[in-house]
């Protein structure tokens, strides 16, 4: 008797935990991919319930929602107002963090080499090759540089992390902006393609006097050699939470139609240059509500409990009165 009981009990505990338990997809970022991970760990271990999140890129994962055949896209290239309303979507920022320009050269260590917009422009757009070239020289005087070629990586896919160093590239450098202009994807006039912030992470850690660009924890985890920057006010700054957050302060959400903001070469001595936000895209009209719920309560999840993880990898939570106008938009816009 006591063994049926038993039985039946073991039953009923898995019955409550399978009707609650769901399997979320999500494709796209690989800016936000090592945050998202920890924070499905936490949901997990929280809800019972898994996430599933390919780290395919911006572009991909706009076309996986837009195609439904994900939950949630997750994209750091945000989309405009008219192009949510035609493909029936919602869309809200989860997280700031930074994208850095990182190097390997002999001898250089993480912030010893300083570079300005121009300079990085000019090294991107294959106009100075070496590396002892004056223009990076003038802005280290007491680094030893190799009289050798400059080797870059750029990404290979349609990327949210090039839309925004490419739209920064732009803002600091009119040739840049009127021949190769800002975008998931350019024509990079020179360098090597590398998919996914972890291709070029890999790419940069093998390859001598190469450079590419990279969201911060990718350059923190991999042990890179970040550079510093000179920014929009002629400060020279390190890629710090205090610099990222400095320049995530003069985002101004609460006016911006879709959530639609840019925050790349923002005002103030201590702004980091390269800021950017990774957004969600979920359909308003969803196919399975109870998975478009139970991704909602995922995301809150991440908001009430994920700052601390986020923080650890030096991404910037968002601030308190913007996820309460996100969950104002959950509310209004998302019909689960």
């Amino acid at each position: 008797m006591h063994f049926v009981k038993a039985i039946v009990a073991a039953g009923l505990v898995a019955a409550s935990t399978s009707a609650y338990a769901a399997d979320i997809t999500g494709a796209g970022s690989t800016f936000i991919y090592p945050v998202l991970s920890k924070w499905a760990d936490a949901f997990k271990k929280d809800s019972g319930s898994n996430v599933n999140y390919q780290s395919i890129g911006s572009g991909a994962g706009i076309k996986q929602v837009e195609a439904k055949t994900v939950t949630f896209g997750a994209t750091d290239a945000p989309l405009k107002s008219d192009q949510l309303e035609k493909d029936g979507l919602a869309q809200w920022p989860m997280i700031m963090g930074a994208i850095v320009p990182v190097v390997n050269i002999d001898g250089v260590k993480a912030g010893d080499m300083a570079l300005d917009g121009q300079t990085l422009a000019d090294i991107f757009q294959g106009k100075i090759t070496k590396w002892d070239d004056p223009a990076i020289k003038k802005l280290n005087p007491k680094l030893t540089l190799p009289t050798a070629a400059i080797s870059v990586v750029h990404r290979a896919d349609a990327s949210g992390t090039s839309f925004n160093f490419t739209d920064y590239l732009a803002k600091v450098s009119a040739d840049w902006k009127s021949k190769v202009g800002e975008g998931t994807t350019v024509e990079w006039p020179v360098g090597v393609g590398a998919k996914g912030n972890e291709g070029v992470s890999g790419n940069i850690g093998q390859a001598k006097n190469s450079i590419g660009y990279v969201e911060y924890a990718y350059a923190k985890q991999n042990k890179l050699t970040y550079t510093t920057l000179v920014n929009k006010a002629g400060k020279t700054v390190e890629p710090t939470m205090e610099a990222f957050q400095a320049a995530a302060s003069n985002a101004d959400w609460a006016h911006a139609p879709g959530y639609y903001l840019i925050l790349t070469d923002q005002p103030g001595d201590k702004s980091w240059p390269i800021v950017a936000s990774t957004f969600i895209l979920m359909h308003k009209e969803p196919v399975d509500k109870a998975n478009s719920a139970e991704a909602i309560k995922f995301f809150k999840f991440a908001f009430d409990k994920g700052n601390k993880m986020a923080e650890d990898l030096d991404y910037i939570p968002m601030p308190e009165s913007v996820v309460k106008q996100i969950e104002k938009t959950w509310s209004s816009d998302i019909k689960s």
